[in-house]
């Protein structure tokens, strides 16, 4: 077959046939797919305090599934949220202080978003959450392997 226009092609025969407009809109439409998924992967640049490192966010639908499957990638994932007068919701804004065995601080920072993973040593470590005032801890015992998890919920 011999092309002679973006939709119209002959054939060996001499019978001119119509090629479908169909064709390039999927290519477009895979492209945009992929583009798309890139986009859907990525977290916010992580921060660096000392040796610790974390990164925070989570806010809108494709960055907080960005945060869920990053999770295993870091040794402590922690989750905010309140239930306030009914209404649960994610929350933003809540100061974080994770202190060792030593009772030294080795972290204090500030969430950007509802979730909040931190890359830090082996360790036994204690993890205080403030939000609107409100202080909550949780003991954490973080490994060379896996991710220890802790929410945190303000009612």
């Amino acid at each position: 077959m011999q092309t002679t226009s973006a939709s119209t092609m002959h054939s060996s025969d001499g019978m001119r046939r119509r090629v479908s407009p169909k064709l390039p809109w999927a290519a477009m439409l895979l492209a945009c797919a992929l583009a798309g998924a890139q986009a859907y992967a990525e977290l916010p640049p992580v921060q660096h305090q000392g040796s610790v490192e974390y990164v925070s966010g989570g806010i809108g639908s494709d960055e907080s599934a960005s945060f869920k499957q990053a999770a295993d990638q870091f040794p402590l994932a922690l989750t905010f949220a309140s239930n306030l007068g009914g209404n649960a919701a994610y929350v933003a804004d809540v100061q974080v202080v994770i202190r060792d065995s030593h009772d030294a601080n080795v972290l204090n920072a500030t969430s950007q978003g509802p979730y909040f993973l931190v890359r830090l040593p082996a360790g036994d470590y204690k993890v205080f959450a403030t939000y609107k005032g409100k202080t909550q801890s949780r003991s954490v015992q973080v490994h060379d392997k896996g991710t220890a998890r802790a929410v945190f919920e303000w009612k």
